[in-house]
């Protein structure tokens, strides 16, 4: 009896995505499923940039429905696919941006900048197009970690180019002054200061823009809830409970405001010693699960407290592109797939899909 589309299908529901959790057919990955004889080929289409695992991927695929009865050959065509998702009520998406990723911490000092910059590098490893905006108007760190000097440039006198920096898109207040120089602005300025950076950048077709918010729960924040199109927040802490204290209501805060959260990322979980290897738990331990339970939001992953990864920041070059094949990078591609895939679990924004309807007087 020849193998159906049926028969393929229901093989492919046995296989779980390694990064989603989900079947690939529960997640509609599965399309195009031709069957020519004993051949059968088909296309797998991720939601997620997957570079690093698309080939073990189609291999799992291949090695099922070779398995069915009357199959001699199999073709898998796997890629990745990012569309623009579905953001708070009343905000429209920005014009050459699919998605944006809030990373944010109650406290400040935990490593949320560093962690920001190697989850959007990690993210363009990962295949994906990615943009930086550097959200911190009194303390910008972003030119320094890519690397960046100079200023921007406009094409046509009314917005301006982004920088570029280790294949990311950014821009930053601290393009545009000098490194010594204060902010001295009240809050209404700081917060138009957001809206321009972000609304007059000539972003080019981002699958992500992460945005490396202040620590707080400010005018800032409150900015992004209420005017730009935010994705979803991943929240940045360290296992110590007063920085567990203000992480809460960095997470509460984005709850109230309709903004999902995408997880948790305990940073300087553990620390080990260069010199004999020994680990030690200097922030406390278990900290970050803790929160994950108590609000019923992934731990996405936890990072050590390691000398090289403040030593690579500082230095323009971090640890995702000065050591891409080591562990501590390894860490940030995994959460920044984990962080990619639950965004392709949400709704798709789908209001550029309807035309627009114009009421004239005859």
């Amino acid at each position: 009896m020849p193998v159906s589309e049926k028969d393929v299908l229901d093989a492919l529901s046995e296989l779980i995505d390694p990064v989603t959790g989900r079947n690939y057919v529960e997640a509609k990955s599965a399309r195009n499923v031709k069957i020519d004889g004993e051949r059968v080929s088909l296309d797998l289409v991720l939601g997620y940039p997957a570079r690093s695992v698309l080939e073990s991927v189609r291999a799992q695929v291949v090695e099922r429905v070779a398995k069915l009865p009357g199959v001699s050959q199999v073709s898998a065509n796997v890629q990745s696919k990012v569309v623009s998702h579905a953001v708070q009520k009343g905000v429209k998406l920005v014009p050459g941006i699919k998605n944006i990723i809030a990373v944010a911490s109650g406290k400040g000092g935990v490593g949320k900048s560093t962690t920001a910059v190697n989850l959007a590098l990690a993210l363009a490893a990962e295949g994906a197009s990615v943009g930086m905006l550097d959200a911190d108007i009194y303390g910008p760190s972003q030119p320094l970690m890519l690397g960046i000097t100079g200023r921007p440039s406009s094409k046509d006198g009314k917005s301006m180019e982004p920088m570029e920096g280790h294949g990311l898109q950014a821009m930053s207040v601290g393009f545009m002054i000098e490194p010594d120089t204060p902010m001295v602005w009240r809050g209404p300025m700081v917060t138009q200061a957001l809206e321009q950076l972000l609304t007059e950048t000539k972003w080019r077709d981002l699958d992500y823009l992460v945005v490396d918010l202040p620590p707080g729960t400010g005018d800032i924040q409150l900015t992004l809830a209420q005017k730009v199109p935010v994705t979803g927040a991943v929240i940045v802490t360290t296992p110590q409970d007063i920085a567990l204290i203000d992480a809460r209501k960095g997470l509460k805060m984005f709850e109230k405001v309709g903004i999902p959260i995408l997880g948790i990322v305990e940073n300087m979980a553990v620390h080990i010693c260069s010199n004999c290897g020994h680990a030690e738990h200097i922030f406390g331990a278990g900290g970050g699960e803790r929160m994950s339970k108590d609000y019923g939001v992934e731990l996405l992953g936890s990072l050590p407290l390691d000398i090289r990864i403040r030593e690579q920041a500082d230095a323009g070059k971090p640890t995702v592109v000065s050591e891409p094949d080591g562990p501590i990078a390894a860490a940030y591609r995994l959460i920044a797939r984990k962080i990619a895939a639950r965004i392709a679990k949400q709704g798709e924004d789908r209001s550029g899909m309807f035309p627009k309807i114009v009421i004239q007087n005859t």
